[in-house]
């Protein structure tokens, strides 16, 4: 799904009405109506419901005269309360106004109530919260400065009321590129967003304030948007579900990859077994674990299907490289090569991660310690001859960017594609909607996941499927996706199973076959 900025939508609106005649009035009426036919499917009661409609000056005061007039013409008790005075109503949204008065000055139950400052608020307050739904019409995609005045405490009344609100395309206050409200936004129930959902329809907080949401289609032709070259996406089940073909019966475990995981370091070997199993798991037909030597013993009852592998060691319990050239060797008949999980950042172990970046030929998915080897030194990354796919936490991208976390997270789109471009990678960067940034601009945010996976190990299974469907033959890009979307989605499958308390990283591991068959195939 294509998610939009404010500018591009605009821009696309442009287009659409002077590029290919399709006058502004029409893309209205159509937003208006599709709106009116979601809210209709909504709130199933809503012709016993008295409906107040909170209209600003501008085109979302518009598309909200466009829903009261066909909510009167169902006989829909509306009251128009017009936060501005008629007279400053302009172009397209003025017509539909005058439309709108004409069926009120027919009904005894409809009317449009003008409130053109905040003394006329303070009156009709009591007006307005004798309705039993609130449609938000008040500001549109455009605001990028704090909502202030009697439109504040506007949104302030009926946020407090506890009546449904239904926004119309955004909800008003909230800042459509980056979800953040602008000092304070419309919490709605419902959203009828018009062509495609905007940025922050999906990042957090405004998902939180978007509600259930709804994309009408109003008549601008896709290609516009192609045009446009989007670069930012939101992950669909039917995007990963593409990803996956019926298993020929002819086939065998050498018909889906092997890969090779190096991790794990004294105290640290079940992060290494937690990446391993989980490849196992999601489809991958030889797994092999590189571990130090010591420490091999101790890990092979934690993984009875993978194969394990010792590798000489400097320190005992930590690898150095004196084990690279083993590991070349290892690689030849690998599709794919899983680095990092649990193996410790001694500056032996540094030196092996860097050469093992430069030197591998396969698809590798570089986390966790191995992030941090290489924080100091990220230009090791323009010497890889290989595909590569970085799973940073926020603490670890704060190291790779040498920034502050807080600084991460107030721009993680941005940061997270930046990284990717410099760098050519893929970047993933995880947390509440993990964003995969692509080497060639594009992001996608995913919309899978919950706060039951804020727990240690989470993101050793995150590798293990991401280098799992790396070996399977997957394109980096669709093993990147396939394995966030799927991580999220057993996550949820866990939640509504037991709650978001309690459930740890293995638990997402033992789901991982069930989700994939009943969620995907």
């Amino acid at each position: 799904m294509f998610l939009v900025t404010a500018n591009q939508m605009q821009e696309m609106d442009k287009k659409a009405i002077e590029s290919f005649g399709i006058p502004g009035l029409v893309l209205m009426e159509n937003a208006g109506r599709g709106a009116f036919d979601y809210l209709l499917r909504k709130f199933k009661d809503i012709k016993t419901k008295k409906i107040a409609v909170l209209a600003g000056r501008g085109n979302n005061g518009g598309d909200g005269f466009v829903i009261a007039r066909y909510l009167m013409e169902k006989g829909i008790h509306v009251t128009i309360f017009l936060l501005s005075s008629k007279d400053k109503v302009t172009g397209d949204a003025k017509i539909n106004m005058t439309l709108a008065q004409k069926l009120c000055d027919r009904s005894s139950t409809c009317s449009i109530i003008e409130i053109p400052d905040a003394d006329t608020f303070k009156n009709q307050k009591a007006p307005i919260l004798l309705h039993d739904i609130f449609i938000d019409a008040i500001l549109g995609t455009g605001l990028n400065s704090n909502v202030k005045g009697f439109f504040k405490d506007a949104i302030e009344l009926i946020n407090a009321s506890q009546r449904p609100i239904f926004s119309v395309d955004i909800p008003s206050g909230l800042h459509s590129d980056t979800g953040q409200p602008l000092g304070i936004a419309v919490k709605a129930d419902a959203t009828a967003t018009f062509a495609f959902a905007k940025a922050g329809h999906i990042l957090y907080p405004g998902n939180r304030y978007t509600g259930d949401l709804e994309v009408i289609d109003i008549g601008i032709p896709k290609f516009i948007a192609r045009e446009k070259r989007i670069k930012l996406f939101l992950i669909e089940k039917k995007d990963i579900a593409a990803c996956f073909s019926p298993r020929k019966f002819q086939s065998h475990k050498g018909s889906y990859g092997h890969l090779l995981v190096i991790g794990g370091s004294t105290g640290k070997t079940g992060a290494a077994a937690l990446c391993a199993n989980a490849a196992m798991r999601c489809g991958t037909g030889l797994v092999t674990l590189g571990i130090a030597k010591s420490l091999n013993q101790s890990i092979e009852p934690q993984v009875i299907e993978p194969m394990t592998h010792p590798l000489p060691e400097s320190d005992k319990g930590f690898l150095s490289d004196n084990c690279f050239e083993e590991i070349l060797s290892l690689l030849k008949d690998k599709q794919a090569l899983a680095l990092g999980p649990g193996i410790g950042t001694h500056e032996a172990t540094k030196k092996l991660v860097h050469n093992l970046i430069e030197k591998s030929e396969v698809p590798m998915v570089i986390d966790a310690d191995a992030i941090n080897c290489i924080a100091q030194n990220t230009d090791i990354l323009k010497m890889k001859k290989a595909p590569a796919i970085l799973t940073p936490h926020p603490g670890e991208m704060a190291r790779l960017c040498n920034m502050s976390i807080r600084d991460i997270q107030e721009d993680r789109i941005s940061i997270a594609s930046k990284f990717a471009k410099d760098h050519d990678v893929i970047l993933i960067l995880k947390g509440a909607q993990t964003i995969i940034s692509l080497n060639d601009g594009r992001s996608f945010i995913c919309p899978t996941g919950n706060p039951g996976m804020a727990s240690g190990g989470m993101g050793d299974v995150l590798t293990g499927l991401i280098a799992g469907f790396c070996a399977q033959g997957f394109s980096p890009e669709n093993a990147s996706l396939a394995g966030v979307f799927i991580h999220g989605m057993c996550a949820d499958r866990l939640a509504g199973e037991m709650g978001a308390f309690g459930f740890v990283a293995s638990d997402i591991i033992q789901i991982i076959p069930k989700t994939i068959h009943h969620d995907l195939l």
